[in-house]
């Protein structure tokens, strides 16, 4: 570590800090050892450094961080005087630190809603069945936003529990557009698909919209002859003027990009 580097980030007006610290991530993108570890040397010494200077490098966590950050990156979480609990998070989320599990459900309760975005983003990287009673109550918050990323850390969290709670969601729609449930039951294919498809038989013209979305997002083979009923035949409406036939005809594209790209990957 080069003492220089360091001065550059304590001294001099913030606005210079800032730009020596985009230079130093620069330089440890490309591979420059020293640059990393004046990065690290930020964030496990992180309360002599500005929060604005923490928080950008933890933006970028991957680039340099390494396991000799658990221990400041929990001590970070916990520490409601330096308030950059958001980004320790995203640091725990990005080196995979599962320690930061139980910090982060208590995090769910934080007066800041970045905070708790970010808790909840960790959570489905880091969790696993133990923390869906936390998150499953947040597919009813009044902020949208929360909500689609409870349901997308589910879904990336996966189990029965989990399926349970997105699937309660999907039957009992407290909020009529659903698009990011939809998504979230994706995830669960091929096991989900039977249930899917008897969704889109339903009566009601919005589950079976709903089911057309996710059906589409599994990617599925399995989903098409449902979709493809659906755009053919099914000239239902939703609560909010969507039209079942159209779902079903943006979730047959949906499903064709994703073969698309899964093919590309592949070859």
């Amino acid at each position: 570590m080069n003492p220089a580097d360091v001065r550059l980030l304590k001294d001099g007006d913030l606005e210079t800090r800032e730009e020596n610290l985009r230079q130093l991530l620069a330089q440890a993108e490309d591979g420059d050892t020293a640059a990393k570890e004046t990065l690290r040397a930020l964030v496990r010494d992180y309360p002599d450094y500005h929060r604005s200077l923490y928080s950008r490098a933890l933006n970028r966590a991957e680039v340099f961080g390494d396991d000799t950050l658990r221990e400041p990156l929990l001590a970070s979480l916990a520490d409601t005087r330096y308030n950059c609990q958001a980004w320790a998070a995203m640091g725990c989320a990005a080196l995979g630190i599962r320690d930061a599990v139980p910090g982060l459900v208590a995090m769910l309760d934080h007066p800041q809603d970045i905070a708790r975005d970010q808790a909840v983003i960790a959570l489905g990287a880091l969790g696993d069945e133990s923390v869906v009673p936390a998150l499953a109550p947040l597919l009813q918050d009044p902020i949208s936003g929360m909500r689609e990323r409870a349901a997308e850390a589910l879904g990336m969290i996966g189990g029965d529990a989990a399926l349970a709670a997105l699937w309660d969601e999907f039957e009992n729609r407290r909020y009529y557009r659903i698009g990011y449930i939809a998504s979230a039951l994706s995830e669960f294919a091929p096991d989900i698909i039977p249930r899917l498809i008897e969704a889109a038989s339903s009566d009601d013209p919005d589950k079976r919209y709903w089911a057309a979305v996710a059906l589409g997002s599994t990617g599925d083979d399995g989903a098409v002859p449902t979709l493809e009923r659906l755009m053919a035949n099914d000239r239902g409406s939703t609560v909010f003027d969507g039209m079942v036939s159209v779902a079903a005809k943006k979730g047959l594209r949906t499903l064709r990009r994703i073969q698309a790209a899964i093919a590309a990957r592949e070859s």
